[in-house]
């Protein structure tokens, strides 16, 4: 289990015996993400940049499973892992590193794990990546998997909560399999390169309780000008309406009670965003399982994408309960602190640990690993 995550459980409290053991499942790839860092510019054709740091971790789906579990849930994860050392190292660093449980995963003999190469510089990131698509047939890790067999999962795990990635034109049976096993299922979308932006296309969505687009996807949609319509637009579509608005933070539509919550951004030094997606939707799955109010789903939401992105990486970068915890012992000694921004994170007292770790708090930076210990 994560060092990151000081024994919290956000759901302290809410568990019952016939619940399931499973709090999210969810399913997708896994790459090798290789991060530089301390690059004074993007590289230049016909030159050879040299960075001042360098970082190794599982990326891709496991961006948003690493921010699962360090924020104390039970995570499940089916992928699709190499049979070489990327693969292994990724399992492992998941598994063993991360608390991750992988029994829906399996290992692909002969297959090469995807790779990407992140850059990152003045606050962005330049991404090369090189992968084939997997098989998809259930197995174990280390086996072999049977061609031939439909894809994976055939059947997910029970569990409280399920995160999709929707496309269009694309339906994953496992959606719903799993809304109709009890499981809240949370959607986010990427861009739609058929330039039709028509929800009709996101089959899935149905089966969905909450959407959780950016600006520019959720008013391309809904064919709307403004990301606050847009969420109302959306509210009539799915329970629970999220737009991100980057700087300016969110705003979510409760369709049931027609309540709406907006919550601005955490000023903050981006160093690299990457993940930072990932990481809001894992807050906003935590919060809305813990039962929170709306705004402070939000709140932690927002909170934790700004904690990411003060780090390099992607499930590198993904804040526990110790950097939460450091966050609001620090912030609440600024002298010019406006009380009422402090007071929209007052709702932290009560599950952060009374000792925090002294800010800013910096983790070894991981690697493939070493032949002998060092």
């Amino acid at each position: 289990m994560s060092t990151d995550n000081p024994g919290i459980d956000p759901l302290d409290g809410l568990r019952a015996p016939q619940d399931p053991d499973c709090d999210v499942f969810l399913t997708g790839t896994v790459f090798l993400d290789i991060i530089f860092t301390g690059l004074d510019s993007a590289p230049v054709r016909g030159t050879e940049s040299w960075a001042r740091g360098m970082g190794s971790s599982p990326g891709g789906v496991a961006n948003m499973a690493t921010a699962l579990a360090r924020l104390g849930l039970h995570t499940s994860l089916a992928a699709a892992f190499g049979d070489d050392h990327y693969g292994e190292y990724c399992w492992d660093a998941l598994e063993q590193g991360e608390g991750i449980d992988l029994s829906m995963s399996h290992t692909v003999p002969g297959w090469h794990s995807p790779v990407t190469v992140s850059m990152a510089y003045e606050g962005e990131r330049t991404m090369v990546s090189h992968g084939h698509e997997a098989p998809g047939p259930e197995g174990t890790h280390g086996t072999a998997v049977p061609t031939g067999e439909p894809p994976f999962p055939r059947c997910p795990p029970r569990a409280r909560a399920a995160v999709a990635s929707l496309a269009p034109g694309r339906t994953e049976p496992w959606v719903a399999v799993a809304a109709r096993n009890g499981a809240r299922i949370f959607a986010d979308v990427g861009w739609d390169e058929t330039g039709r932006w028509d929800l009709d296309a996101l089959a899935d969505l149905e089966h969905c309780q909450a959407f959780l687009p950016n600006a520019e996807e959720a008013m391309r949609y809904t064919r709307t000008d403004c990301p606050r319509a847009a969420a109302h637009a959306l509210a009539e579509r799915v329970p629970l309406a999220v737009v991100t608005l980057g700087s300016e933070g969110a705003y979510a539509v409760d369709a049931a009670t027609g309540a709406s919550a907006e919550v601005p951004a955490i000023e903050v030094e981006a160093l690299d965003p990457t993940g930072a997606g990932d990481v809001f939707v894992a807050g906003f799955v935590t919060g809305t399982l813990a039962d929170w109010p709306l705004a402070d789903r939000l709140a932690f939401a927002g909170l934790t994408a700004a904690l990411s992105v003060q780090e390099f990486g992607g499930s590198l970068s993904a804040p526990g309960w110790a950097e939460i915890a450091a966050w609001w012992q620090r912030v609440r000694t600024f002298a010019d602190q406006d009380p009422a921004a402090l007071q929209r994170y007052a709702f932290l007292e009560e599950l952060l640990p009374a000792a925090a770790r002294p800010w800013p708090l910096r983790r070894a930076v991981p690697t493939i690993g070493f032949r002998h210990p060092v």
